[in-house]
This record gives C-alpha cells, structure tokens and sequence, in this order.
C-alpha cells in the first residue's frame, strides 16, 4: 500500500490511521473530516488533509477506511464504489435499512471490494467460539444469553457524552446500534434470528434521545431462544455470553478473552488469552480486507452481512416497548 485514506477525525479513525502507519510505514495517508471541513486541530499519522470525495478519488487512493457517522456512510461510500476504489466502513454499515438498500444496489453495478467494521469476530476467542459452536461439543443448544453493558460518560472521558455520536439519534447512536457487534456474532455464530420480542428503555440516567437500555428475544431456526441485552449504563464495563446445551454449558468472556465449558462434574479453560493486545483485531481486519482486495482467502464482513444486523436493528425498532424509567439517585 502506498495512498490510503481515512475518511472521519474521531476516536476509531484515529486508530485505523495509526494502524495503517504500523502496518505499512512507508504508507501516505491522506485524511478527511465527516463534514469536508478544514479541522484546525493537529491530525496524527496524517500526511495530507483533503475536503472532498472529489480531492479524495483524484489523489489515486488505494484503500479508504470510512470512519465517520454512520448517518454519513451512505454519501461518502457512493462516490467511492463507483470510483472501484476499495472501501472498509465501520459499522453499523448505515443508521437506516433504507440507506443499506440503496447502497447494496449501487454495489451490485461494480466489482468494488466492500468490508464492515465488525472487528469482534477477529478476536481470538471469537473464532474459538464458532470452531465450538460447529463442533457440537454442548450438543443441543437449547438457550443463549448475549450481554454488554458499559458506562457511556467512560467511553471517552475527555469529550462531553452528550456530543458524541453514540449519544446522537441523527448520526446513528444509541445502544443498538453503538452495540451491534453483539446483534452481528450472534447471527454470525447462531444463523438468522427470529424477533420475538424486545424492550428498549430510555432511562433518566444520561438525559439522552436515544435507548440506552434494551432486551431483546428472539429464536434460531433451530428454536434456540436468544437473549440479547446492550446497555450503556453498567459502570464496570461486562461482555460476556453464555451457551446452554444438552451436554455442557459454554461461557465466552469476551473482555478477558477466555472461553469455558462446563458439565455436570467439571469446569475446564478451553481458551484463554486475557493478555492479548485488543488493537490486533483491528490490524488483522485491514490485512484480512486487503486479502479481499487481491482475491485471497479471507474472512471479510460482507455487505449483506452487515445488512441482516441492520435488518434485525429495523425489526427491533418497529417492534419495540418502549418505556422510560427514573434513574436511581446515589445517596452514598
């Protein structure tokens, strides 16, 4: 790689700059804000700023990383696919269903490579689940629980909350959405799910438009029932999932990288890397994309991938209870 671009100035694009530096140090890489802005602010591991798709596609880019609001992926993807210029976007692929249809079908009528941001499923212990799940060693999965919850004002401790995307309805926040990793390797790992019911709560807490707490049902084809829950309430941040079958239980620990399972008698470590450095999943998601790109082997998130979360995101939304509740005020 020798002219790449990431489009965004927040916090995940200043990762994929700083990670398309690591990889490649000869690398030029070119850097646009969200809004086509000149940002006063240094830019790191830039070496060119530019204000337009325009400047972008007739600078002879290699590879762009679209890293800004997902309400602006659709408008700075297009240019890109039709200019056969190779595109990663952080997920979610868009904030709407809609705007993921329109762009399915503008990427249809090209060959562009096309990769979503889903980087959980290059963690190891993730790709130790699915080997699991595939082998049948719980036997018959009878029931999964799926849960996140992190303290949104910790996310980024120097910005106001408030003003972040994950806070913002326009630019796709909110819980399902900010956490649909969780929505993405379930499906990944269990096939389709069948919405049954789900709750999204707005809680008093963070003052926000957006859901901050949801509970999601659903079934596997297989009628395995699935519960989901993302919240950005929980002040100690917890990701972890458990599998019940007819022959043991699994329980993935995805902060600590651990996987167990356990039987009637026993408890065993089957996988277990609480040390492993959590930024390598982004790097091996660029190496994977540029496989992509060069035709080889690769594990890539695939555009109607990204689409079935956001189908799933769509259902929820129009299914949803919502309901607001008070916060519990401290008193210590």
């Amino acid at each position: 790689m020798k002219h790449v671009a990431v489009i965004g100035l927040g916090n995940i694009a200043n990762r994929h700059r700083r990670n398309l530096k690591l990889l490649f140090p000869n690398v030029t890489i070119s850097a646009m804000s969200a809004s086509g802005r000149t940002p006063s602010e240094p830019i790191s591991d830039c070496d060119h700023i530019v204000i337009s798709l325009k400047e972008l596609i007739n600078s002879h880019i290699q590879l762009v990383i679209i890293a800004s609001p997902a309400s602006c992926h659709l408008k700075h993807a297009i240019p890109l696919i039709k200019a056969q210029i190779p595109i990663l976007i952080e997920k979610p692929v868009t904030s709407t269903l809609k705007d993921a249809e329109i762009l399915q079908q503008i990427a249809k009528q090209y060959t562009t490579p096309i990769a979503i941001g889903y980087c959980l499923r290059y963690l190891p212990s993730a790709q130790k689940m699915k080997e699991l799940i595939n082998s049948n060693i719980i036997g018959t999965l009878y029931y999964v629980n799926v849960e996140i919850g992190q303290y949104l004002p910790d996310w980024r401790p120097n910005k106001n909350y408030h003003n972040c995307v994950s806070a913002n309805s326009e630019l796709g926040g909110g819980a399902l959405l900010e956490l649909s990793h969780e929505i993405d390797y379930t499906q990944w790992l269990l096939g389709t799910l069948n919405l049954r019911c789900a709750i999204l709560q707005c809680s008093d807490e963070l003052g926000l438009d957006v859901e901050d707490n949801v509970n999601i049902l659903a079934t596997t084809n297989e009628n395995t029932i699935v519960n989901i829950h993302l919240d950005f309430l929980q002040r100690k941040a917890y990701r972890q999932c458990r599998f019940v079958g007819s022959k043991g239980v699994l329980e993935w620990d995805l902060i600590n990288n651990e996987i167990r399972l356990i039987s009637r008698n026993t408890s065993n470590i089957l996988y277990s890397a609480p040390e492993w450095d959590k930024n390598k999943m982004y790097l091996d998601m660029i190496i994977d994309f540029i496989n992509k790109i060069n035709h080889k082997k690769n594990k890539s998130i695939t555009l109607p991938e990204a689409i079935a979360t956001l189908k799933l995101i769509e259902q929820i939304k129009s299914k949803d209870s919502t309901i607001k509740t008070p916060s519990i005020t401290n008193k210590e």
